[in-house]
């Protein structure tokens, strides 16, 4: 068992190291200023239905301090926040939802072809995982003349033999009209 489990971290390294090899390390200053303002859009994950909600985007005057509030409704009674803070090459997480003890993890942000990913270790569902928080960009539609942003969130369980990143939820960020 540890043998398999040590093997399974080994291919999830060289993975992470793939990643790293074609895109870019960033830091918050590149994403900030795409992602601020008001968003409405849905949010989804496998077990529950998809529901409506806002969400709101700040950012500090020096751009190293990143700032998400999800609003009621998606996956708890209170809102949701996300602070990202750039911490020299790396970037800390301090995420809390009003209902469980806030959640603490150091990723780091990269770039590909419109792309940004956060990228680190931590627990999910009380499982160790690898964690990426991935944002693409949604072109523009009829509907959503202004394009916006998927935002998955995914886990690679680390006591698990699947090579896959699973979505454990998304959300879709639209300005609203």
């Amino acid at each position: 068992m540890m043998r398999k489990s040590l093997l399974l971290l080994l291919g999830v390294l060289c993975v992470i190291q793939s990643l790293s090899a074609v895109a870019d390390k960033v830091v918050l200053a590149e994403l900030c200023p795409l992602l601020v303002g008001e968003w409405q859009g849905s949010a989804a994950n496998p077990s529950l239905n998809p529901m409506a909600v806002t969400t709101s985007v700040m950012c500090s005057a020096d751009q190293r301090n990143l700032y998400i509030s999800v609003s009621r409704g998606s996956r708890f009674s209170h809102s949701e926040t996300w602070w990202f803070r750039q911490q020299q090459e790396k970037v800390l997480l301090v995420y809390g939802n009003g209902v469980t003890d806030d959640v603490r993890q150091s990723l780091t942000l990269y770039r590909h072809t419109g792309s940004f990913s956060f990228l680190g270790k931590g627990e999910i569902n009380q499982r160790p995982a690898l964690v990426q928080l991935q944002f693409d960009p949604l072109t523009a539609s009829v509907n959503q003349p202004q394009g916006g942003w998927l935002w998955q969130q995914s886990a690679h369980y680390l006591d698990d033999d699947s090579e896959q990143y699973q979505v454990v939820r998304a959300l879709s960020l639209y300005k609203p009209e």
